[in-house]
């Protein structure tokens, strides 16, 4: 019986506040009809349920307001409702065309791109499946019966053995299963329904997706060969269905428990991310300044900037002075870059700052200003010149990586002539004048002899800025397993990178390739000398984490593996962050 004592209820909301604090809160976007939004009490119903709190989005296209939402959000629900109007896909309506909504069709075209830019968690029901497409490069059918894809499919088709159209809309109840649907076995969707390969579904519509896209794959499809379910191609949590598991009551919230996991786990790796300093330790972003990249706002030429790293929850990123092999003149070559590296954050209004100390990055965080710190990388920006490491130094860099690809005057590289059969006289006096001035020694691209030679010489611990593992991926690139433990047993770093070639030669390297190389580096070494220098417009980049943007994605990840806040704070950064301050301490002191 309804029990009409609002003090009665008062008292048990206060109970709930615990529970209501742990609950990831999953955004759902309303429809729209005759000037009010409205939601069908099967979504919301299915988000709590699930253990979630459900959180209705206005359809509203202004941006701020987007954004305000989404930055409250741990996933995104994408709900069904009218077609969406096909000139955003560039297209005339078809004569079947039903009745669009344009009050929500930019509203949620934008709230898609904005919240896949923060890896929000995402899933789309029905016209939310062809809302991701279109949104992320994709198509979507006005009409899945008319039209050449039609006429060629109602005749025969390779995919479904000349089986002819079935009905996608019925008349019967939305909780009544009306046709099945094949399921991949690799797929999100087999592993939500423990394994099974075909699932009972209740299709309500006439649209569907057509191309998903880059960004996606299809997962399922009808015994007609209509897509109906879709996920991320990018090792990311994003899941689109055809059907309405909203309405299928115990059959459909399988679904809607898994977003709400990856819902909690995006809500701890953000949390995870405020908490921690988080630092990539390999940046080649200057490059593309002197061709007009801005990394003071989002551009789609670079993989860092600063909405990336807003994005990515990235507190610091370390900007190399990148020399090319034969670059003339490389010393006022490195000036040149590093002065375009200050001029950007002179010009970034105060939302970036350069760094040069533990203090200054933790300072920077607190006021929450992201951090620049400098580099160099190749040792013939010195141009053969002693006093030169004194002048970068004054500059304010924090390593010189002694080589790249090629032997310099410093040293041997890996994919050198071995020029010197390791670091040369003139190397060994640069890195002793490193040790001085409180520089670190990076030995990414350095050949065996040459690393092992600077180890002896250096008088503090040595860091491979990015290097991956040898008995991983062979490539003469990446680090033995002696070298791993060499460097260790001196105090030093690796930090796994994201260079494809450096990860797998013979599949399409991904974040799942990356985990591999961190997991063996921290067997072989400890879990206190790794840490993350992604190589970032040095043609670093795979998919899962291919830009500074998807930096969340990686740490939903390594919970996924099961690392805790500790762990997590070591690989990004503070291991790092320990090395530097003792090695500039030990200079200071000296």
């Amino acid at each position: 019986m309804q029990q009409f004592s609002l003090s009665s209820h008062y008292r048990n909301a206060l109970l709930s506040r615990q529970e209501a604090a742990q609950r990831p809160r999953i955004g759902l976007t309303g429809n729209f009809a005759d000037g009010e939004m409205r939601l069908a009490k099967a979504y919301y119903s299915q988000v709590e349920a699930s253990g979630a709190t459900p959180i209705v989005i206005p359809p509203s296209a202004d941006a701020a307001t987007i954004i305000a939402v989404l930055d409250t959000l741990d996933a995104l629900v994408l709900t069904g409702g009218a077609d969406i109007n096909p000139l955003w896909q560039g297209d005339m309506p078809s004569p079947k065309l039903h009745g669009i909504n344009s009050e929500r069709d930019l509203a949620e075209l934008l709230t898609i791109r904005l919240a896949y830019d923060r890896g929000i968690p995402m899933l789309g029901i029905c016209r939310g499946m062809q809302a991701l497409a279109m949104a992320l490069g994709g198509t979507v059918i006005q009409d899945i019966y008319e039209g050449e894809r039609g006429e060629h499919r109602e005749q025969t088709d390779e995919r479904n053995m000349g089986v002819a159209f079935i009905k996608h809309t019925q008349d019967g109840p939305r909780n009544e299963p009306t046709h099945t649907v094949t399921v991949e076995p690799d797929s999100m969707l087999a592993a939500i329904y423990d394994g099974a390969d075909t699932l009972y579904v209740n299709s309500l519509h006439h649209q569907a997706v057509g191309i998903t896209g880059p960004m996606f794959r299809t997962i399922a499809t009808a015994p007609d060969g209509v897509m109906e379910a879709m996920q991320s191609n990018c090792h990311k949590p994003v899941l689109a269905v055809q059907w309405h598991p909203e309405c299928l009551e115990e059959a459909g919230l399988p679904i809607f428990k898994w977003l709400c996991r990856e819902a909690m786990l995006y809500r701890q790796a953000r949390h995870t991310h405020q908490q921690v300093l988080t630092l990539d330790t390999h940046c080649d972003t200057p490059m593309f300044f002197a061709q007009g990249a801005d990394f003071r706002h989002r551009d789609e030429r670079i993989k860092v900037d600063l909405d990336k790293m807003l994005d990515g929850g990235v507190d610091a990123a370390t900007m190399v002075a990148y020399l090319p092999q034969r670059q003339e003149s490389p010393f006022s070559y490195a000036d040149a870059q590093l002065d375009r590296i200050e001029q950007q954050v002179a010009g970034s209004e105060g939302r970036m700052a350069l760094a040069h100390s533990v203090e200054e990055l933790y300072a920077n965080k607190q006021r929450g200003v992201k951090s620049i710190l400098r580099a160099i990388e190749n040792g013939h920006a010195l141009e053969g010149k002693l006093e030169h490491v004194e002048h970068f130094a004054k500059r304010g860099i924090i390593y010189i990586t002694l080589c790249h690809n090629g032997d310099n005057d410093v040293c041997d590289s890996c994919k050198g002539e071995q020029s010197h059969g390791g670091v040369s006289p003139f190397g060994a006096s640069v890195i002793g004048e490193m040790n001085r001035l409180g520089l670190m020694v990076d030995l990414s691209h350095a050949s065996e002899k040459s690393f092992y030679d600077a180890l002896e010489m250096s008088r503090t611990p040595i860091v491979c800025s990015h290097s991956n593992c040898r008995a991983l991926c062979d490539h003469p690139r990446n680090l033995t397993d002696d070298q791993l433990r060499a460097i260790a047993r001196k105090g030093g770093v690796v930090h796994i990178t994201m260079y494809p070639g450096f990860l797998h030669t013979t599949e399409e390297a991904s974040v799942v390739h990356a985990l591999q190389h961190l997991h063996h580096a921290i067997n072989i070494m400890g879990i206190e000398h790794v840490g993350i220098g992604t190589d970032f417009d040095g043609d670093g980049g795979i998919s899962g984490f291919n830009d500074a943007s998807e930096a969340i994605n990686f740490t939903m990840h390594l919970l996924r593996q099961r690392y805790n806040t500790d762990d997590l704070a070591r690989i990004w950064g503070s291991n790092w962050l320990r090395l530097m301050q003792q090695i500039q301490a030990e200079a200071n002191a000296n």
